[in-house]
């Protein structure tokens, strides 16, 4: 494993994910956190998909849910709305460079090259779509085993 290049993926992505945020006027404390949060993840996506071969999927559907989980404790933690950092962190993920790849492909004739970007367009945003609905659901389940033993251990008493 090449640290080096994790670090400048880290670097790359924390920028991004801050530039990102600057674009959509998020509150200026939560620049640094939407930004590790966003490079952090990153750096665990690549270690997945090149490094440990998990596949596209899996590695897309790990790193959104890890988005959202992180993004539901930095909320709680500075007291803002989970888009706040859900948003922004999600830029390096976007399959951007394949859908130009696809309508590139597309529009010379090369059918069969953009049937490949497609495919790939299809899977990462549906993997996103999932991961950030499970790390919902995580949240919510971890709330209300919290709520219900809580409640558990006030009738007991």
């Amino acid at each position: 494993m090449n640290w080096e290049n994790l670090f400048v993926q880290f670097i790359l992505s924390y920028i991004s994910t801050v530039c990102f945020g600057v674009l959509l006027h998020i509150p200026l404390r939560a620049y640094n956190t939407a930004g590790i949060i966003g490079g952090g993840v990153w750096v665990i996506y690549w270690i997945m998909y090149y490094y440990q071969h998990t596949g596209l999927a899996i590695s897309n559907l790990f790193a959104a849910i890890l988005i959202s989980l992180l993004s539901m404790v930095a909320a709680r933690h500075l007291k803002m709305p989970m888009i706040v950092f859900n948003v922004p962190a999600l830029v390096p993920f976007v399959p951007g460079g394949q859908a130009y790849k696809l309508v590139r492909n597309f529009a010379i004739g090369n059918y069969q090259l953009a049937t490949v970007y497609l495919y790939q367009v299809i899977v990462i945003a549906g993997a996103i779509t999932l991961g950030f609905g499970l790390g919902e659901l995580l949240i919510r389940a971890v709330n209300y085993l919290h709520l219900s033993l809580v409640k558990t251990s006030k009738s007991k008493s």
